[in-house]
């Protein structure tokens, strides 16, 4: 299933639980996969139009009238458009407020560079007050959205709208704020978020077949990081390779090394995005262009294993 799909599927069926979420687009709704919402719940549904620091605001009033607001957007439009509203109104006012911010990073593919976040976790990571997540699939973000509702707080979730290829099988168990172990391995962690799940798995298991056995990590929750799983991996591998859609400043990668050179300054690299602009393409050439293939992931695996 798409993914936009089993989050509206998700957050219809939450929204008749609790009368208190309201939904809100940036005249996205029909890109988002909200549009059904509009008609089972018109009035709890608001088309905000091509105006999305008003819609953030109008989030944080609802919000603190009590409501739960969730608003969506293409992720520059819901991150960086709005970061002013969303430091003072939402994340200032310690409000509760859930922003989606859709295809980030190279998903956004033919949109092109003005539809491309290359720094929204980074953002978002640095304003108090916000669980920052990056969402792979279809069964994930239907595990996760409980979660996201019942929070008490803002919570900023990145995600790919047409992503209809699962990563995970239909018994996965989400569990908040904590990592996932997908492979357990002594030569090296390999920690990866969001779209490259994918390919970090391809490169797991091609390292396997070349002997190179890889901790596997995969986690949903960038802000707070599971620093326990993470740690615990490092001081068994002695070498952490991160992979993320995103750029390689103030992401994921940013928030492992912070992690490590507190607590266990430990050999570390990354495959993401290295200071580069955003461009059109489709997603198999972008990761090609700016390296971030499972045979990207493999050959800086094996540099990292061979410093050791």
């Amino acid at each position: 299933m798409e993914l936009r799909k089993s989050y509206a599927a998700e957050l219809s069926r939450l929204m008749k639980e609790n009368g208190k979420i309201v939904v809100l687009d940036a005249d996205l709704a029909g890109a988002g996969g909200t549009k059904p919402l509009y008609k089972e719940f018109p009035d709890r549904c608001i088309n905000c139009g091509i105006a999305e620091a008003n819609m953030t605001c109008i989030a944080a009033g609802l919000s603190a009238s009590g409501y739960i607001p969730f608003i969506h957007s293409f992720a520059p439009f819901s991150s960086r458009r709005v970061f002013d509203q969303i430091a003072v109104s939402v994340s200032y006012s310690q409000l509760n407020v859930k922003i989606v911010g859709w295809d980030p990073g190279i998903t956004a593919t033919s949109n092109g560079g003005t539809h491309m976040s290359f720094e929204d976790v980074a953002m978002m990571r640095a304003l108090p007050n916000i669980v920052v997540m990056d969402i792979v699939d279809d069964v994930q973000i239907a595990k996760a959205l409980p979660f996201i509702a019942q929070h008490n707080g803002s919570v900023y979730v990145r995600m790919m709208r047409k992503q209809s290829e699962s990563f995970f099988d239909a018994d996965y168990q989400f569990h908040p704020m904590k990592a996932d172990k997908l492979a357990d391995g002594k030569d090296i962690t390999i920690i990866a978020s969001g779209a490259l799940l994918f390919d970090a798995r391809q490169a797991v298991r091609q390292l396997t077949e070349e002997g190179i056995n890889a901790d596997f990590l995969a986690v949903h929750t960038i802000k707070p990081l599971d620093e326990e799983a993470v740690l615990t991996s490092a001081q068994k591998t002695h070498a952490v390779l991160v992979v993320e859609n995103h750029s390689i400043h103030g992401g994921l990668y940013s928030a492992v090394c912070e992690t490590l050179s507190a607590n266990n300054p430990t050999l570390c690299d990354a495959v993401a995005i290295r200071d580069a602009i955003s461009q059109v393409g489709s997603l198999a050439d972008l990761k090609k262009d700016y390296k971030l293939t499972a045979t990207d992931i493999v050959a800086k695996a094996k540099q990292l294993v061979a410093k050791k």
